[in-house]
């Protein structure tokens, strides 16, 4: 008689328990829908997927679906022909070297417009952003000319600049440029200068506060416009045609190839080139947010 009082109370205490567990998870739920920021979640929720599929998800499908209609034989002779090949590397290799000069200039450059006042800084403050407002074709008929063996500035060189490697990646690194100016402006906007005051009163030396105070900050914004520079140099076209030269094997990029293979109505070609690029494009995105992600938490803990 005793067992069995003592389990129908145990029995009730775990139904009680379970009662409470359930009570607060719905209470979580009314609670989220109560106080959501966005007033009807499954409306909105429901606007942004299909929002998000008819922009992206469907024409990246649309990659996939018209490269698969090539045999694996066709498919790797395409995307593995030596001319592409070259294209890979070096739309990878210049997009990469853009990056890391945006991410040095690019905080440099944010650093002089929050840290100092100075004739004219709102003039070169807005013209961080020309190189999104300006058509990709105009600039890279712009810097085709400036650095062009006659003219201004390619006259005072001592290399070659236009139709070389090298005029890739100015131009890559002019179109990448206000990504990391404007990633890493609020954060120095809102570092508080009495905190690297303390450092100093502290004894630590300018390096020190830098190193310990100030870069932690601005590291995840700064490799977060690093990634977004480097992802848009992947795809750029128009500034690079003109100052590459598209000499096959040597100055030839990735997109270019794509738009020679569309104009000659191979869709399957252009697609399974595009689909590599994709393919490839996750996946450093993917190393980068991971190494932002390690990053952060790195420095979080200390």
């Amino acid at each position: 008689m005793a067992e069995h009082l003592m389990r129908s109370i145990s029995n009730k205490q775990d139904e009680n328990e379970r009662n409470q567990v359930i009570g607060l998870r719905k209470s979580k739920r009314t609670d989220f829908k109560k106080y959501s920021v966005l007033p009807g979640f499954g409306l909105t929720m429901g606007y942004t997927m299909l929002y998000l599929s008819i922009l992206v998800l469907l024409p990246l499908s649309m990659i996939i679906f018209y490269s698969s209609q090539m045999g694996w034989t066709e498919f790797w002779n395409t995307v593995l022909d030596p001319r592409v090949v070259a294209s890979y590397k070096l739309s990878f290799s210049a997009s990469l070297a853009a990056g890391l000069i945006n991410m040095v200039f690019g905080v440099l450059l944010a650093w002089v417009l929050v840290r100092f006042s100075f004739p004219g800084k709102k003039i070169i403050d807005g013209l961080v952003d020309l190189p999104f407002a300006l058509p990709t074709a105009v600039a890279g008929i712009a810097l085709t000319t400036v650095y062009a063996p006659n003219g201004w500035i390619g006259s005072l060189l001592g290399f070659k600049v236009v139709f070389t490697p090298i005029g890739v990646v100015i131009a890559l690194t002019f179109i990448g440029l206000p990504f990391v100016v404007r990633m890493v402006q609020p954060v120095l906007q809102s570092l508080e200068k009495e905190v690297e005051e303390a450092s100093a009163s502290l004894g630590a030396s300018r390096v020190q506060t830098f190193r310990k105070i100030i870069f932690p900050e601005l590291l995840p914004a700064a490799l977060a416009g690093f990634t977004l520079a480097f992802a848009r140099s992947l795809g750029e076209y128009g500034s690079v045609v003109f100052i590459s030269g598209n000499m096959p094997m040597k100055t030839e990029i990735t997109p270019l190839l794509i738009m020679t293979k569309l104009e000659q109505y191979d869709y399957a070609g252009a697609t399974a080139i595009a689909a590599v690029m994709l393919f490839m494009s996750f996946m450093l995105l993917f190393i980068i947010n991971f190494i932002q992600w390690w990053t952060n938490r790195k420095f979080i803990s200390h």
